[in-house]
């Protein structure tokens, strides 16, 4: 045989086993719709791709896919079935199931916090607080973790959150004119990046009057790149190469930025310096008890900090703002209260925080509506059954916040602000409100957020009235956290009296 007829036989050869891969493709979806399609949900647009097109066409216009989540749900019911490719998920807005799956330690994580390991190769979060999906290594992380996030810590807090939250309000001082649109999000992110920096890592970013540090658009494109990487194909895109390109690189300056940031921590340690016990003592410490500094897995839990530490946090705050501008009368009830806790003084004591019970409603309520980390997901090993609906094994369970936060029977009225929904004495939701997450894998840094949200809001509402500009579609976007997508755009003016007829100077 010449050497012309034996390539024509390798590439037969190959052709066949291309199409033979392909019949067992199909083939194995099919036994996925076989053994999932019992389960109610929408029709599916493709054999291949599933729902996939509908998602990827809502995220291309900038739709965010949870609405249509919340729309099937209310068509479907609790437990509705989302097919991609050969994958199967399920969401449910079961309370009960909620309660089951989230509050037990049995349930793992699944497949999804893979995609958070690493983003277009370069790794990310790795094996973190957030997405170590082995229940033994992770709670052994969280025990180190815990003493950073203690009340008597927190309570020493109060000094650096109240110094930014200053330097956010004498920033806002300049353009607090009645006149200038001031666009929210972005500041209110800077001041969030900076208190997580000083107060978890002794880092000075100074974002706020830096307008040339790199780390808050790095850590947009990394988050952009979560939501991105839904569609498997973006890897092959010739559109996107010079997006994948500067996610990399994104990826690779907030590693090697922790990596200095340990490396000085680490020299400190070893000449006796004095060190505070924040975030990144808590991480070496944990590595020193395991006899292991691995770099790698040290860097994974300072991105995961860096980055959830200010990106939820922002983001409600932004909301709060949009809420607020747009009920004047709530408005009016958290100023009156700040002026009767807090009057005129600059810093607010860690007492004062608990004394600003209707701020703590709206703070609430802001995530209710607007759940800034919106869902989690568990991996399912065997047969279950939720609301009389039969689950083969091997499936993932979907919560998700935003959706049961806007569901009717959960929440009368639903879209309306409504911070009374969180007095004291109202009925407590049950097990479908959960911002945070619930259970053993509850958010360890929400006291930190709630503490940090109260000082920059109450300051805020102290000092200034704000008002909307005109013109904002008021959407949301969906960046891997939630997101005002105009940027809650506002026209700022000092507040000239509070309600006890205080100068507020």
């Amino acid at each position: 045989m010449d050497l012309l007829g034996l390539i024509s036989w390798v590439l037969l050869l190959f052709l066949a086993l291309v199409v033979i891969c392909f019949l067992l493709y199909c083939g194995y979806i099919h036994y996925q719709h076989l053994k999932y399609d019992h389960i109610p949900g929408p029709p599916r647009e493709s054999f291949f791709f599933g729902h996939l097109p509908t998602i990827l066409k809502l995220e291309s216009n900038n739709q965010l896919v949870y609405d249509l989540f919340l729309e099937w749900t209310e068509k479907y019911g609790p437990v509705v079935r989302i097919n991609v490719l050969h994958e199967v998920e399920i969401l449910t807005t079961s309370p009960e199931a909620v309660k089951e799956f989230l509050m037990s330690p049995k349930y793992k994580k699944d497949w999804f916090y893979d995609r958070m390991f690493c983003i277009f190769g370069v790794r990310f979060m790795g094996k973190g607080l957030i997405t170590n999906q082995d229940y033994d290594q992770w709670h052994k992380q969280r025990r180190i973790m815990d003493p950073a996030f203690s009340r008597i810590y927190l309570k020493e807090l109060m000094g650096p959150f109240n110094e930014k939250a200053e330097e956010l309000m004498e920033k806002l001082a300049e353009k607090a004119d009645g006149k200038t649109h001031v666009e929210m999000h972005p500041i209110l992110s800077k001041v969030t990046l900076d208190v997580i920096s000083k107060v978890a890592f002794g880092m000075e970013l100074n974002s706020l009057d830096n307008d040339r540090t790199p780390f808050p658009r790095a850590i947009s494109l990394v988050l952009q790149a979560m939501v991105e990487m839904r569609n498997p194909f973006i890897r092959f895109s010739w559109e996107k190469r010079a997006f994948i390109k500067e996610v990399q690189e994104s990826a690779r300056l907030l590693r090697n930025t922790g990596r200095e940031c340990i490396q000085r921590r680490k020299k400190a340690i070893q000449d006796g310096a004095e060190i505070p016990m924040d975030i990144l003592t808590q991480i070496l410490k944990g590595a020193a008890l395991e006899g292991d500094y691995d770099m790698e897995d040290l860097l994974d839990n300072f991105i995961t900090f860096f980055i959830a530490g200010h990106e939820t946090t922002a983001n409600q705050l932004a909301f709060t703002v949009l809420a607020l501008a747009q009920h004047p009368e709530i408005l009016e009830k958290v100023q009156a209260e700040v002026d009767e806790v807090i009057g005129a003084k600059r810093d607010l004591e860690y007492d004062d925080l608990g004394k600003l019970q209707y701020l703590s409603q709206v703070l609430k309520e802001t995530l209710r509506l607007y759940s800034t980390a919106p869902g989690t997901t568990r991996a399912i090993e065997e047969e279950i059954t939720i609301e009389g609906v039969k689950i083969p094994p091997k499936v993932s369970l979907m919560f998700n916040s935003y959706v049961m936060g806007r569901m009717q029977q959960f929440f009368p009225d639903p879209l309306v602000f409504n911070p009374d929904r969180f007095h004291p004495d109202a009925p407590k939701p049950y097990f479908s409100y959960f911002p945070f997450s619930l259970g053993p894998r509850t958010c360890i840094g929400q006291v930190f957020a709630q503490m940090e949200a109260k000082v920059v809001m109450a300051k805020l509402v102290q000092r200034y009235q704000f008002e909307l500009v005109e013109g904002q579609s008021f959407a949301i976007m969906d960046s891997g956290t939630l997101r005002p997508m105009d940027g809650v755009i506002c026209r700022l003016r000092p507040r000239t009296n509070s309600g006890k007829s205080k100068k507020v100077d």
